[in-house]
């Protein structure tokens, strides 16, 4: 009879987690804080990501750039977030695989009920600490929008927000582009 491997030594934890989480078949699934969630959208989730998606195509083109929801790593962390939205230059997305939050222009993530307080907090203070420049946090729950600029190792300086659906939100340069909220789904 065999033993169990022991795995205590000479493992990088970190590591580990995330290789096991870019192998599950079937759903996405994203690393939050140590702990594996799926990634499974709404309808109104997607048509509210999609009515941000489509204000800011044009300039992301513009830009030389690409929106998707592909993988953001946080080196370092026990986290690996696939956000809603992620603009990052096309020379980075071509061919890669998980990027850096630094590496991003903007990250838009949008509350659904299951996480809402997860998009709130920690993300918006993880996506600080590792220097994505905007962070936009469309919060169904709430019915409102709020920009975060300036990121630090303990969060966002500036705040620009929250402005209830219905208001137009300005993106700084970048994208100099105005983000009309009337569409948005509560939920």
């Amino acid at each position: 009879m065999t033993s169990a491997p022991d795995y205590s030594q000479g493992v990088d934890a970190e590591r580990a987690l995330k290789f096991a989480v870019q192998h599950v078949r079937g759903d996405r699934v994203q690393i939050i804080e140590g702990i594996i969630e799926p990634v499974s959208p709404t309808w109104d989730h997607e048509r509210a990501a999609r009515l941000v998606r489509r204000q800011i195509e044009d300039r992301v083109d513009e830009l030389g750039c690409v929106e998707g929801s592909g993988n953001l790593d946080l080196p370092g962390s026990s986290n690996w977030y696939v956000p809603d939205i992620a603009v990052v230059p096309e020379e980075l997305a071509k061919g890669g695989g998980a990027l850096l939050p630094d590496q991003t222009l903007l990250v838009v993530e949008v509350t659904s009920e299951s996480n809402a307080e997860t998009d709130r907090v920690v993300k918006r203070r993880r996506y600080a600490e590792y220097g994505a420049p905007l962070y936009l946090l469309v919060d169904r729950m709430e019915g409102s929008v709020t920009l975060f600029s300036d990121p630090g190792r303990l969060g966002y300086t500036r705040v620009d927000g929250p402005h209830p659906f219905g208001a137009v939100v300005r993106l700084p340069a970048p994208f100099e582009v105005d983000i009309d909220t009337s569409g948005l789904p509560s939920a």
